[in-house]
């Protein structure tokens, strides 16, 4: 795995022809859970995807999933969201780089690009709009929360580069 800036992910992308663009997937590194959410083919638009259970044991199987979900859905990189706070990157964002440096060991994603998202307050977020459906299964609410935030760390990945796609070659 190799850490690109967010912009340089982006760029890559849109050198590419429309027949070869990929898709990015975002993710939501938590204790237990790790949210995916998937990119259209545009690049555009964040969609809930699914959830992928953490544990220290199973990471080459985690790695080995991503290689499929790569192959499967023409993934071209990831957007991890990493927690700030203060424009400093918070204790929180401990258990992310340990996943992410896990994930390196494996050598199994070596050819893949991934950039850090600000996350701060996508739970949160996700938690006020989940709240009004009162999922009563405790894990059906936490793994719904990890997708959506997943979501929401895509999402705004996804509006600043083409926000400033938009500056950069105005149509």
């Amino acid at each position: 795995m190799k850490q690109v800036k967010p912009l340089q992910l982006f760029h890559k992308l849109v050198k590419t022809t429309h027949n070869e663009r990929g898709r990015l997937m975002g993710l939501d590194v938590g204790d237990k859970y790790v949210g995916l959410a998937l990119s259209d083919f545009d690049n555009k638009i964040a969609s809930p995807f699914s959830v992928l259970v953490r544990k220290k044991s199973n990471v080459k199987l985690m790695a080995s999933d991503f290689m499929s979900l790569i192959s499967k859905f023409s993934l071209k990189g990831f957007v991890i969201g990493l927690p700030f706070d203060k424009h400093l990157v918070s204790s929180d964002a401990a258990q992310m780089k340990v996943f992410i440096d896990n994930l390196r060991r494996t050598n199994m994603l070596e050819d893949v690009d991934y950039t850090f998202w600000n996350e701060c307050f996508t739970s949160k977020n996700v938690e006020l709009l989940l709240k009004p459906l009162n999922l009563k299964h405790p894990v059906h609410s936490k793994t719904m929360l990890d997708k959506f935030a997943a979501v929401g760390i895509l999402q705004g990945y996804l509006d600043y580069v083409n926000r400033k796609a938009k500056l950069i070659t105005p149509d």
